[in-house]
């Protein structure tokens, strides 16, 4: 995994300060690639002006290129040979390439390229990718199975390619202008580009207070930054920009038995989760004790031992909450219980237990907002973050159980019909009372803005069944595909690369996806059970007790110093009046937000949670903290 970024011109531009802020966007991404790093500037004729090379800088000032390219690298594979950017020369064309991400059918197109007459000097996916450009051009994407974002010049053709994977898993944004496209993996790369400023207009307010931590697909929140959409391409060349999708989730009629499903089912998860185990560096995976994270640490484990390898598994709890915590509808248990049985049951893997304190997590809310390049989920992210950092000790590469339910329907909402008849995000029934903290200078409808965006989601949803109680479901999984799922791979790739983490996504793999949207819902919720399917397809490679467990949403910290905490925080902001969240939210919200009453259940008495499950009032405080950080930390100005 590896961070990346670029600008180019087109129509003869000239580009200034190239190195310069090449170097600013290359040290902003430092953290996603600490082990090599490289910057190519073009002066447009394919002159190298800078080299590639372990904690290397581009040598010099120039003034003027076509094209500058950055590179920031966390090998895995093949360490030596993998660096970048990476040159690719063919009869007629001199190429470029920088990518992010992880190939998982690398074996596969290679032998495929070689019958092709291609050579290979190393073992390094990039070069895969590099070849099968050469190769299909932009139709390359639609061979490619991995987590990837990735751009391609073309120096004689004067073209710049663009592409993210298919699920969204590795990010991409962009600023177009002028006929100049500089991009990045992260927003905050980009706020280090001398020509880009932080600007925030009433369309990102929007975003802030009515859909956050989501946002709309596309949308970077600050002015004129756009992210390239999971399952699309982009190029820039002479005659203008262009994006264009080329994956989607597509209904097809569904002509397997359930059995036959389970054996599918069985197949690509174990498949998806093997492919993910090539590493060259320690590896190891997340287990919480739940479904998802059993799986994959079962799979794991007996994979590795073939190889003579031991699975390293990490867990996180935090101190007291055995004392604290109470049973609820959305959290029925805590994990401790189940990580023992799941110790029990691989016994020769090595465990570790991370746990975590108030005194941690409230300092790292803004580190976490730093590191999303946005305010997030609060202490879910801040949680992820101090994890991945404990993980990072003992591994490069870790594999996460994140989207099972996105796909399998494992989420409250897809299983309870009241909820599923409800229109809008079922994540955030919360806009009215997200409409009471926007500040009084603001004329915005949230509920409007919000319908908006659902009813377009709907209305691509590609779905052949005619049974309107099957449609719904498709409904639910593709706003769950398009949103609740794109906020949690923010938070996964965001909190873990900051920390130089790789964190692998088997359940994200597009063939799972494809599939499974395919079969009815009484498949996925056989004998009237969240995720029936997938544990019927794992019964044997689990514990009972671990197997059929009750869906348990990832842990927070229910100890009340916590929002002791963040409230002492608040209140600071308040009474600072060059508060810049001041500027955007009304201060008698924050302070009413300060004496909400906390229900039993978790939520406020008289309001649904601010996003998703976990995010009720400390959370809620916690993501104003995070909100007047960002806006302060960025120099963010109100447009």
């Amino acid at each position: 995994m590896c961070g990346i970024a670029g600008q180019v011109a087109r129509n003869d531009k000239p580009l200034y300060d190239v190195a310069a802020n090449m170097e600013r966007m290359r040290d902003a991404l430092k953290h996603r690639g600490p082990d090599q790093d490289g910057i190519y500037i073009s002066a447009g004729g394919g002159a190298d002006l800078s080299r590639t090379s372990e904690g290397s800088s581009a040598q010099g000032k120039f003034s003027i290129g076509k094209l500058a390219f950055c590179h920031t690298r966390l090998a895995v594979i093949d360490v030596e040979n993998g660096r970048q950017p990476m040159h690719f020369q063919t009869r007629c064309e001199h190429l470029v390439l920088v990518y992010n991400g992880e190939l998982y059918n690398t074996d596969e197109l290679r032998k495929e390229l070689i019958s092709r007459g291609h050579k290979f000097r190393t073992r390094s996916d990039t070069e895969v990718v590099g070849a099968a450009y050469i190769q299909w051009g932009s139709a390359c994407v639609e061979r490619l199975n991995g987590i990837f974002a990735f751009a391609v010049w073309e120096e004689n053709a004067q073209r710049l390619f663009l592409a993210r994977d298919r699920i969204g898993v590795k990010p991409l944004f962009y600023v177009l202008r002028d006929d100049t496209l500089i991009f990045a993996s992260e927003i905050p790369a980009l706020l280090a580009h001398s020509e880009i400023d932080a600007e925030l207009d009433e369309n990102g307010i929007a975003e802030l207070i009515f859909l956050a931590p989501g946002r709309t697909p596309g949308c970077g929140v600050l002015r004129g930054i756009a992210e390239l959409e999971a399952g699309h391409f982009a190029e820039l060349a002479r005659d203008g920009f262009r994006v264009r999708k080329y994956w989607d989730l597509v209904d097809a009629e569904c002509s397997d038995t359930f059995e036959q499903a389970v054996e599918k089912t069985r197949f690509l998860v174990r498949d998806a989760i093997e492919r993910q185990l090539v590493s060259d560096v320690p590896i190891a995976t997340f287990l919480s004790g739940g479904l998802d994270s059993s799986i994959i640490s079962s799979i794991a484990y007996a994979h590795l031992a073939e190889r003579g390898e031991t699975l390293r598994t990490f867990s996180v709890g935090y101190r007291d909450n055995a004392k604290f915590f109470k049973a609820g509808k959305f959290q029925p248990n805590s994990d401790e219980a189940f990580i023992a049985r799941m110790n029990e049951f691989l016994p020769n893997s090595q465990h570790f237990d991370v746990t975590l304190d108030t005194a941690q997590l409230v300092p790292a809310l803004y580190e976490a907002t730093e590191a999303r390049g946005l305010p997030g989920m609060a202490d879910v992210d801040a949680s992820l973050l101090l994890f991945c950092r404990e993980i990072k000790k003992h591994a490069t590469v870790a594999l996460s159980g994140e989207c099972a339910d996105e796909i399998f329907g494992g989420y409250p909402w897809f299983r309870d019909p009241e909820i599923r008849a409800i229109d809008g995000f079922p994540w955030a029934q919360s806009t009215a009372w997200r409409q009471s903290f926007l500040g009084a200078a603001y004329n915005i409808d949230g509920a409007a803005y919000v319908d908006e965006r659902y009813r377009k989601t709907l209305a691509e949803t590609l779905v052949v069944a005619a049974n309107e109680s099957e449609r719904r479901v498709k409904e639910m999984v593709n706003l769950n595909f398009k949103w609740f799922m794109q906020t949690l791979l923010d938070r996964k790739d965001r909190m873990s690369m900051y920390s130089g983490l790789e964190v692998r996504v088997p359940f994200c793999d597009y063939r799972i996806a494809e599939y499974v949207y395919s079969l009815p819902w009484v498949f996925k919720d056989y004998n009237n059970t969240e995720k029936g399917l997938l544990r019927h397809a794992m019964r044997d490679i689990l514990p009972d007790e671990v197997l059929w467990r009750k869906k348990s949403p990832y842990p927070k910290t229910h100890n009340p110093n916590y929002l002791a905490a963040v409230s002492a925080e608040l209140r600071a902001v308040l009474e600072n009046p060059a508060s810049p969240l001041l500027q955007i939210v009304k201060r008698d919200a924050l302070t009413d937000l300060l004496s909400a009453e906390v229900g039993t259940s978790g939520s406020l008495r008289s309001n649904e949670p601010w996003y998703g499950q976990l995010m009720t009032v400390p959370q809620t405080i916690a993501y104003f903290l995070q909100l007047n950080h960002w806006l302060a930390v960025c120099r963010v100005r109100l447009v």
